[in-house]
């Protein structure tokens, strides 16, 4: 095959690919279409998983993964639904022709009004067939646009992470830091503003010469982060055709009409929710081990075994967070390691001498009973204000995640209703302070001994 795009030969190629391109737009469409449905059970799944433990890039990479889904099949559902409208108008036209507005016997008032909006059939066809294959282009074109607005975001996001820290000491580099990383930051945001402008106007800011000058540096730095070098043949190629402009300016205010209406949801009463947290008036199936069936079934804060307890005692499971082990640090701040190993880490181990390992293994192995008696006292357990020592011991649950259990007896509890109540003591400020994390009611019902 010739690639050399100056040739006749080459483009007499791309205008017999671009006549038979609709063959291949419904096949990749449909796998696509496909796929993209089979992938988001997982993608779902990755994303509550992120979202369970408190994991902000998980969370974010997985969300935009999930949007770009969600984009490709809103797009390729309308390409394939009017590609077919198109394939279904060739077929009446191969049976009937044109439209002939004398057979259709209307007055003069009709034909003239309908031959002046609807014209010819086969105009109608090539309209068909310019949404088809421009809607199947921009389809992937919105993708990048998209990730170009993920790619903006997580460079204010590692700007802040890395450059503008809070919670560390005053230094001479860490203020040159600060600075440094808020100068980057009113960049970004300017950048990304005029970048904005420029496409909304599609190109204005180009147009005019003293604007274009102070633009050209923002749009050569946006054009790196964003990999605008992988779509911009695409973008201008749209941009220099009206159809295209015209197309671009419908698709906005449409998709920000779907956002808006994703956001609404029906609700059936004004007092009564699902998705109320435990109290003594409700009982979330996320605090039973029993109720948590599905994989996609998270337990909330803490669960204990059942609703209703038939045991000698209540198995109280209170989830790991990272957010508890700051807490836990906050609390007690000599349990506050140097180097924080929480988060990604690498497998690879490099040449640390044995004697050095050993050592750190003995801090940590000496500092894990403080850490644990640090658990023990922060909690507190309450069945009906009856108050129980806290003994937890680091397990898993019945979904293998991480998590401190501990049990206590039911024998002098009635039979009927309960409620058990589980309260952290947490530092703010310089107060000490007693917060109710939970409350789980539940059943008990003594089996009779045979």
């Amino acid at each position: 095959m010739n690639n050399d795009y100056k040739s006749s030969a080459f483009k007499e190629l791309l205008d017999k690919l671009q006549q038979e391109s609709w063959q291949l737009e419904l096949l990749i469409s449909g796998f696509s279409i496909f796929g993209l449905f089979s992938s988001l059970p997982f993608i779902n799944e990755y994303l509550a998983q992120a979202n369970y433990h408190n994991r902000l890039v998980e969370m974010f990479v997985w969300f935009a993964i999930k949007m770009c889904c969600w984009i490709l099949i809103f797009n390729l559902l309308i390409h394939v639904v009017l590609r077919g409208l198109w394939i279904g108008a060739l077929g009446l036209r191969y049976v009937s022709g044109d439209i002939d507005y004398e057979e259709l016997n209307y007055t003069q008032k009709f034909t003239a009004f309908l031959q002046k909006k609807i014209g010819s059939f086969d105009k109608y066809i090539a309209t068909l067939e310019n949404y088809c294959s421009v809607l199947f282009a921009i389809s992937f074109l919105l993708i990048f646009y998209f990730l170009a607005s993920v790619a903006f975001l997580a460079c204010i996001l590692l700007t802040i992470f890395f450059l503008i820290e809070s919670n560390t000491p005053f230094t001479t580099f860490n203020s040159i830091k600060f600075f440094f990383g808020g100068f980057l930051i009113i960049f970004i945001l300017i950048g990304a503003s005029l970048t904005f402008i420029d496409f909304i106007t599609q190109g204005y800011l180009k147009k005019k010469r003293w604007l274009s000058v102070i633009y050209f540096p923002f749009y050569r730095f946006f054009s790196f982060i964003s990999l605008s070098f992988l779509y911009r043949p695409l973008v201008y190629n749209f941009l220099d055709n009206k159809f295209g402009r015209k197309l671009s300016f419908i698709l906005i205010p449409v998709y920000l009409v779907i956002l808006v209406l994703f956001t609404y949801e029906y609700k059936d009463s004004n007092y009564l929710s699902a998705n109320r947290s435990s109290s003594s008036t409700f009982a979330n199936s996320k605090n039973y081990e029993d109720l948590l069936t599905e994989k996609n079934d998270f337990a909330g804060v803490a669960t204990i075994q059942s609703r209703v307890i038939t045991d000698p005692y209540v198995k109280i499971f209170i989830i790991y967070t990272t957010r508890i082990e700051d807490k836990i640090f906050s609390y007690n701040p000599s349990l506050k390691p140097i180097n924080d190993i929480r988060g990604m880490q690498s497998g690879i181990e490099f040449n640390t001498p044995s004697s050095l390992k050993e050592e750190i293994k003995k801090e940590r192995d000496s500092l894990r009973g403080v850490y644990f008696k640090t658990i023990n006292e922060m909690h507190s357990l309450y069945i009906d204000d009856v108050a129980y020592d806290a003994d937890f011991i680091v397990s898993t649950n019945t979904q293998k995640k991480l998590g401190f259990e501990t049990y206590l007896s039911t024998n002098n509890l009635k039979e009927g209703k309960h409620l058990l109540r589980i309260t952290r003591k947490e530092k703010e400020k310089q107060d000490t302070i007693n917060k109710i994390i939970i409350q789980i009611p539940f059943w008990v019902f003594k089996q009779e001994q045979p």
